[in-house]
């Protein structure tokens, strides 16, 4: 159970790191952790016209592959069943984007448009 408690912090930091860095582009954080029956979206952001889902994955070495390689299918089909959910029953006129965001050893990569519907 050390090892879960350990991945539950490195995450939560990751993505505490990941809502600062796109505070600082200009986003608007609109939610953090939303969930919903399809699963959770790390961080739901706007900026513009554009509103992000982005799933963060934070690692402290590449030993077992880049951040963004852990983002199969599945939880790709997660985000966009989330997407659809945030939306219904909304009048928002935006574009939704996808997008993965790496903490790879303090290092942000943020990868707009990773995936698409």
């Amino acid at each position: 159970m050390a090892i879960r408690g350990e991945l539950r912090r490195t995450g939560f930091f990751g993505e505490l790191k990941a809502a600062r860095y796109l505070k600082k582009q200009g986003y608007k954080i609109l939610e953090r952790n939303f969930r919903c029956k399809f699963g959770e979206v790390d961080i739901i952001a706007q900026k513009g016209e554009v509103v992000a889902f982005i799933e963060v994955k934070t690692r402290s070495s590449d030993l077992f592959g880049m951040p963004n390689e852990a983002v199969g299918r599945d939880r790709r089909q997660r985000y966009v069943n989330c997407a659809r959910f945030y939306f219904y029953g909304r009048q928002i006129d935006c574009t939704v984007r996808f997008d993965i965001i790496e903490v790879l050893v303090g290092k942000i990569n943020h990868i707009e448009n990773a995936f698409t519907a």
